[in-house]
């Protein structure tokens, strides 16, 4: 086993990356396993490397140092190679994937994620992208889209910027209006404010909009949020980042193998927190798809969660 790590310096205003390369260094020191630190220079480099790394078919362990679009990158580099491990080092503003676990500090830990156990984990096909934590389309995209520049502001942490988001969302007209279908049934609903294809309970920094979601129960979750007044937004909201949403009959959650969008004209749609537009996709679940490493302190309590 040979071990990578891709590590973004920008991600989460840059401010755990030295004492990450450090830990990474310092565990290495007295060990014979070979290693090595890839610091990413430019958006696809994650991805182009890991792709590279994946098809020497050597057994590797790659760790994801960043926030979801370095994930997002790693991921996308080596779905569909068996010889290669992802785990995920925090040092995003949200890493909004690993809430499912309830902890970080482990994740944090160099040891404890060299010991730990790779666990089949689902994927969501979107496209021709991969996704390890959730895709949306509608309000939640377009605060996605817009979360990205208010992140770069001095002491605006993932949960803040997403709030500002959706504030600067809140002013502009609301919602979308596209054909949507779960498992090839069309909702007779076109106007909605959002809709979300989950494959793990939080995301924007914190909202929990599939509340039920286990990202290795071969299942994804939906959410279908109705069109509804901007002066009942804000304290839906509330309820939905508790993900409370289940009992308020704007929502529709179910579980899925497949979600799929048509619009007359592009919009936008958000993959994992990164943002394409168009008029079309389909999200598709596909199985087992990637083994992601699980901290040893923490595993045993993923595996009997299901």
């Amino acid at each position: 086993m040979r071990y990578v790590f891709y590590i973004n310096p920008t991600a989460g205003k840059g401010k755990t990356q030295e004492n990450i390369k450090k830990a990474i260094d310092e565990y290495f020191a007295d060990k014979d396993s070979e290693y090595n630190i890839h610091i990413t220079t430019r958006a696809g480099d994650a991805q182009g490397d890991a792709k590279i790394q994946a098809e020497t078919g050597d057994k590797i362990r790659m760790f994801a140092c960043g926030g979801e679009g370095t994930v997002f990158e790693v991921l996308n580099g080596v779905v569909g190679y068996d010889n290669v491990e992802l785990g995920v080092i925090p040092c995003g503003s949200a890493n909004d994937f690993l809430k499912f676990f309830n902890t970080r500090e482990e994740f944090l830990d160099i040891a404890d994620q060299i010991d730990g156990e790779a666990v089949d984990m689902d994927l969501i096909k979107a496209g021709d992208k991969y996704c390890l934590n959730g895709c949306s389309v509608g309000m939640d995209a377009v605060v996605a889209s817009r979360m990205s520049s208010f992140k770069k502001w001095p002491l605006v942490s993932g949960s803040f910027a997403y709030t500002l988001a959706i504030v600067r969302t809140f002013l502009g007209k609301l919602g979308i209006t596209a054909n949507i279908s779960v498992d090839g049934e069309e909702y007779e609903q076109k106007n909605c404010l959002f809709a979300v294809i989950a494959n793990a309970p939080y995301y924007g920094g914190g909202y929990k909009g599939a509340p039920e979601a286990v990202p290795y129960d071969n299942k994804l979750d939906f959410t279908l949020v109705d069109k509804i007044s901007k002066l009942k937004i804000l304290k839906f909201l509330g309820i939905y980042k508790k993900g409370e949403h289940k009992k308020l009959d704007c929502c529709t959650l179910k579980n899925c193998t497949s979600m799929a969008f048509t619009a007359e004209k592009p919009i936008p749609v958000n993959l994992d927190g990164e943002i394409v537009e168009t008029t079309n996709m389909k999200f598709e679940l596909v199985k087992n798809a990637v083994k992601f490493v699980v901290p040893r302190s923490v595993a045993n309590k993923v595996l009997t969660k299901v």
